[in-house]
């Protein structure tokens, strides 16, 4: 692909602004974004606030640690943190750095300040309103559709900032939807490695050390861990444990970023590691591990682009097939193996849900990775899922079309009903 073509400049831009770090669950620290936010528009510390979140944001905050907090979990701990400790110009790092004098403040904020959690009924499945005041002084911030998206801001009923809500894209925003498997295909083995080395050493070096982490301490189900132990070190097993490992520090509190995909952390880990440990196996070059990364993340991407940042459809599938992708391409396969390994991985596992970020969300990634594994497996064995064969349709991209509806159209009760049982309806 011609690096002057407007396609390689979009797939640049799409890396650039996908693949960057967070610390902590990525709605959780989306309400601390928030919070921070509008503290430092209010421009002292409050004693009142609000959160309106969207369900999906309530259920993806209810039972993940948020780092930095002493082990708390839920809406109010974000909330909180974000407003004694946050760097309001960190985006998905706003916690990153808190200082040790104001975390050791955190539980008495809690105790003193009045807090409260209500619904968000905009519609919109990303939504975060957070309103904060002292004596007669109010200040509010809106976040809509991705993490670090500021729609509004508004002090004493003044507004300081505000722009439409689109769902077309934006201007500022690269062409999402020039993405095919067969461009990223051909962007992936074509880049020009200066382009991309940067975001891809951060991400391996991020990603690495978070998975490094989870096996050597102890947090949620020890999923990482149970793997090796049960099945033992074979590189199958290796790439799902190191991916589980690094979900399993993340969903339980470990202070180390990781680099995200679509938004977040758990599918970041998903697609990146499992292809690095393969990397090691097969003896790639760095050259080779790099351009195996570029097809993983832009076909979970891609992937990802139909279906939404949030949904009932656990993102971890998606990813999962992605990670397909870079491992076939490591191990010899050619465009063939990477296209039938999405369409065998995405029919293995298509009816995982979310049911929010929590420590279970390890093995679901150990499930979605063996699917990708398998689905290449699949593939060089002569095996593979035919048109009809359930969602799966002739060809790699009217699967993808399918399985994005499912998780965009088909799963909206699913996600409804999903959250009522969260939280007790």
């Amino acid at each position: 692909m011609n690096k002057n073509d407007s396609t390689y400049k979009s797939y640049v831009e799409i890396l650039q602004r996908e693949l960057v770090p967070a610390m902590g669950c990525t709605e959780p620290i989306a309400i601390a974004y928030c919070a921070a936010k509008a503290r430092a528009v209010l421009g002292t510390l409050p004693d009142k606030v609000t959160i309106a979140a969207s369900g999906n944001i309530i259920k993806n905050v209810k039972s993940v640690v948020v780092p930095n907090t002493g082990g708390r979990k839920g809406i109010e701990a974000a909330a909180a943190i974000g407003i004694i400790a946050g760097d309001e110009t960190a985006g998905l790092e706003v916690i990153a750095h808190a200082p040790e004098a104001a975390k050791a403040k955190l539980g008495s904020y809690l105790e003193q300040a009045v807090i409260k959690v209500e619904a968000a009924h905009s519609g919109h499945v990303l939504d975060i309103i957070v309103t904060v005041s002292k004596g007669s002084d109010t200040a509010s911030v809106h976040i809509v559709n991705e993490h670090t998206n500021i729609v509004k801001i508004s002090r004493n009923g003044e507004i300081l900032l505000e722009k439409e809500i689109i769902t077309a894209v934006a201007a500022d925003k690269p062409d999402y939807e020039c993405m095919t498997i067969e461009d990223i295909y051909d962007f992936a083995m074509t880049c020009d490695l200066a382009d991309v080395r940067a975001i891809l050493d951060r991400q391996i070096a991020y990603n690495t050390a978070i998975a490094d982490e989870g096996l050597k301490n102890d947090y949620g189900a020890n999923i990482g861990k149970t793997l090796l132990k049960a099945f033992g070190n074979d590189i199958h097993i290796r790439a799902r444990a190191r991916a589980a490992a690094g979900s399993d520090a993340r969903m339980n509190g470990c202070e180390l970023p990781v680099v995200i995909n679509s938004g977040s952390g758990n599918q970041g880990m998903t697609v990146s590691l499992p292809v690095i440990e393969y990397a090691k196996e097969v003896g790639a070059t760095k050259e080779q591990l790099y351009r195996a990364l570029l097809l993983a993340n832009l076909v979970t991407l891609h992937e990802k682009e139909g279906i939404g940042r949030l949904s009932a459809y656990c993102g971890a599938v998606s990813a999962g097939a992605g990670a397909g992708a870079g491992i076939a391409w490591l191990c010899g396969g050619d465009y063939q193996a990477v296209i039938h390994t999405i369409v065998n991985a995405l029919a293995i596992t298509s009816g995982i849900v979310c049911d929010g970020a929590k420590a279970s969300c390890a093995a679901k990634i150990s499930a979605a990775v063996d699917a990708g594994i398998m689905g290449f497996e699949m593939y060089r064995n002569g095996q593979q899922f035919y048109g009809g064969d359930g969602l799966v349709l002739k060809g790699v991209e009217n699967t993808i079309r399918n399985i994005s509806r499912l998780g965009r159209i088909g799963m909206k009760e699913t996600d409804k009903e999903i959250i009522d049982m969260m939280i007790g309806k």
